[in-house]
């Protein structure tokens, strides 16, 4: 594969890569971040993708080692700032910087209106691990792809999918009884 048709061929998946990224990471910036990392890590790398082979799949695992790898290095390392070093505008431009901006895409701006902000913060409250699985489950990934690009077992792939699918599950039942959608538990019949 040329130089221009794999970079061409690479930059078509960038959307799908940032949507993950950003349930990823929770945050606009270090979504936009993740994907330019996993770029350039794959133009570095382009010698070791196999040409014909899932090029999706090849971006998603550089995508989602870099996101392991970022998460194991900040927390080892906590954030810290001087406070005479903090302006008094920062807390509102880093707010401002988080809050996603609206998609030029109908369908994901459709998505976006039906996905509340809970049922996000349950799949950000997932262990990384299952997180992890899950986003690449959804975005159509098979067990055997999810397995190669996180480097476990599919029988691990299973486990984590079935435990973050049970996660979700609950934490969208929670959410179901507090918003009055489900009925907290009907009592035993007595006959």
């Amino acid at each position: 594969m040329g130089r221009d048709a794999f970079e061409v061929d690479a930059l078509s998946h960038i959307d799908a890569l940032y949507r993950t990224a950003l349930r990823m990471t929770r945050s606009e910036a270090d979504a936009h971040d993740l994907v330019q990392e996993t770029y350039v890590r794959a133009l570095r790398f382009r010698a070791q993708f196999t040409p014909g082979t899932n090029l999706k799949a090849w971006l998603f695992r550089i995508l989602t080692n870099t996101f392991i790898n970022e998460y194991r290095k900040r927390s080892r390392a906590p954030e810290t700032t001087e406070l005479d070093d903090v302006d008094e505008f920062s807390l509102y431009r880093r707010m401002s910087r988080d809050r996603p901006a609206s998609s030029t895409d109908p369908e994901q701006e459709f998505l976006d209106g039906i996905v509340s902000t809970e049922v996000k913060d349950a799949l950000g409250a997932l262990p990384e691990k299952f997180r992890a699985t899950v986003l690449l489950d959804v975005e159509g990934f098979s067990y055997k792809e999810i397995a190669e690009m996180l480097e476990i077992p599919i029988g691990t792939v299973m486990s984590r999918l079935h435990r973050g699918r049970k996660f979700l599950q609950r934490r969208l039942i929670e959410l179901a009884r507090e918003r009055g959608i489900a009925a907290l538990r009907a009592a035993p019949r007595s006959d």
